[in-house]
């Protein structure tokens, strides 16, 4: 391993004494980058000193870092039954590893995209300027859609317009409602009341009920709502008044097909997606980084990295 992105779900793990029924024995990590050390004799495609980006969940032994065998906070990880394309890709040597190292976030944050199903000009709204909320961003704009991000943190909402975005909104401080439909137009009078805003899809990368609220309250006639956050509270929905809106509502988890899909963006635009790393911290620091990562407003993408 040379570099591992620090997850949300990591500081879950530790809170809960591991993944069921592993508890207490979660080897952690699964946003890893590395080079390969040794091969074995019927590995194809692949040479020893090849940079590459792995896939957590294609490994032989459980998803690397999320109830697997192997996590990637460590300094070696074995990928047996190596397939280049399935498990593992590799990656030009100029791209810095703790870039690499977001791989596996931005496969989450394109799969998020993917379930919205933009087209160029589409008007976007993202909620959230963490790391998926940016990785979402710089997606959509790759798309030619407009996007407003939404956030509560100062600078948060100035690295999403650093990464791309066309304008930004402090809801701590802004009304969101009157913001959205002046950047984004008022959308045409139907079944729907109230005021709509004329954007085409919000997404939800923040993880708090207000976020549903403020979207279903704006949401035209056949807009579209993404989820990828994880709300741990059950959030009220009425469908009663969703109904004239015709909304449609989709989930998003993981990346069933976006792992290496998004590796060709992350190599082509890197220097972009690298605002999104706050922190590098070496691996003997690795509990100061776990510590860093979970306290709230302390940082947004911590990196380890190895020597």
């Amino acid at each position: 391993m040379r570099a591992c992105g620090i997850c949300g779900s990591d500081g879950l793990y530790i809170s809960v004494g591991g993944i069921p029924p592993r508890q207490g024995a979660t080897p952690l990590g699964h946003e890893p980058a590395g080079e390969i050390v040794s091969i074995g004799a019927g590995v194809r495609d692949l040479a020893v000193g090849d940079h590459v980006v792995l896939n957590p969940m294609a490994a032989a032994d459980g998803i690397i870092g999320s109830g697997g065998a192997q996590g990637a906070l460590s300094e070696y990880v074995l990928v047996r039954g190596a397939e280049a394309g399935t498990h593992l890709v590799t990656i030009p040597a100029h791209i810095p590893f703790e870039v690499a190292a977001l791989n596996e976030p931005m496969a989450v944050a394109g799969h998020a995209v993917n379930r919205t199903q933009p087209k160029a000009g589409d008007k976007v709204v993202v909620f959230g300027a963490g790391p998926i909320g940016l990785g979402a961003t710089i997606a959509y704009k790759l798309r030619g859609a407009h996007v407003v991000v939404v956030d509560i943190v100062p600078g948060r909402l100035e690295k999403a317009l650093a990464v791309g975005a066309d304008a930004v909104i402090n809801s701590a401080s802004a009304p969101v409602d009157e913001l959205l439909i002046d950047l984004h137009g008022e959308a045409p009078p139907s079944f729907a009341r109230g005021r709509r805003a004329g954007t085409d899809i919000y997404l939800d990368a923040a993880g708090v009920p207000q976020v549903i609220e403020t979207a279903t309250r704006l949401a035209r006639h056949g807009a579209t709502l993404g989820v990828v956050a994880v709300h741990k509270r059950p959030v009220p929905l009425d469908l009663g008044a969703l109904l004239t809106t015709e909304l449609t509502v989709v989930l998003s988890m993981g990346y069933p097909t976006e792992i290496f899909e998004v590796t060709r963006d992350l190599i082509e635009n890197w220097q972009r997606y690298a605002l999104i790393v706050s922190d590098t911290i070496p691996f003997a620091e690795a509990q100061r980084a776990l510590d860093l990562a979970t306290t709230p407003g302390a940082a947004d993408k911590v990196v380890v990295t190895f020597p």
